[in-house]
């Protein structure tokens, strides 16, 4: 029997004495990663856009963990250095970064600006190439971490009224691709979280025909809850998911396997 079977321990999804930092992780999917990753024990640091940061922080600390917070616009590099900034003097580490900040919009298209399309893919690709860049370099220099970018079900499938989110959905596994293959050996795996259809507040107006449209392809019939997402993110978090480079994991019920 290999050495590497009788090692093998549950202890390999814990996240104690680990520190993760989540984008836009004061709301909905991004509140789901933090809260997981406070229960598998890791202290936790919200660059956010938003200003409501209670709810997460009470769920954070119920969890008998630390939360930090820095509010600013991705967009901008200043913000992006500081918050990177904030959280090694926070902390001193960064052992966890999920690249989840990501804006929606929605026209037909014929009525799609070019306005609309930059502030997307600014926001959700651009951004999360160049945060992620700069932590890179910290995990580089630690030798360990493990980024996780989101995608979507819509990285592997194309939809109308949403071309900038498509285009940075499918974006996100080629950034993945960069990290994994660039920090490859220095400890460090990057892979791509891709979610299906959440019941969130980004899409509580989506016409009911769309929901039940989505349902149907779904096993069970039914959106995803937030709790759907929250062990594949600790396992791509944890040292159980050390082997894991460069791919795309689908949470999605199934959605993108359905014809």
């Amino acid at each position: 029997m290999q050495d590497s079977i009788k090692e093998f321990s549950m202890d390999f999804f814990s996240l104690k004495g680990k520190v993760a930092m989540v984008t836009g992780g004061n709301t909905n999917l991004g509140m789901a990663y933090c809260v997981a990753f406070a229960k598998a024990g890791a202290d936790i640091f919200v660059p956010h856009f938003l200003p409501d940061v209670v709810e997460v922080k009470d769920a954070v600390e119920a969890e008998g963990r630390r939360i930090g917070f820095l509010q600013g616009d991705l967009t901008d590099a200043a913000y992006r250095k500081a918050a990177v900034a904030a959280c090694l003097e926070t902390f001193g580490r960064i052992d966890i970064l999920v690249n989840n900040a990501n804006i929606g919009l929605f026209a037909p298209f014929e009525e799609y600006t070019d306005e609309m399309y930059l502030k997307t893919v600014d926001i959700g690709l651009n951004a999360a190439y160049s945060l992620g860049r700069e932590v890179g370099l910290v995990m580089k220099k630690q030798k360990s971490g493990k980024i996780i970018n989101i995608g979507s079900a819509l990285s592997f499938t194309g939809d109308t009224g949403c071309p900038g989110y498509v285009i940075v959905k499918h974006g996100m596994i080629g950034v993945t691709r960069v990290f994994a293959n660039e920090l490859r050996n220095d400890g460090v795996q990057c892979n791509c979280l891709c979610p299906g259809f959440f019941k969130s507040d980004v899409n509580t107006g989506v016409a009911q025909e769309i929901v039940d449209r989505v349902a149907a392809q779904l096993p069970g019939g039914k959106w995803g809850e937030f709790g759907d997402l929250m062990g594949t993110a600790v396992f791509l978090a944890s040292r159980a998911s050390d082997y894991v480079n460069g791919w795309a994991i689908s949470v999605d019920g199934g959605f993108t396997s359905v014809i």
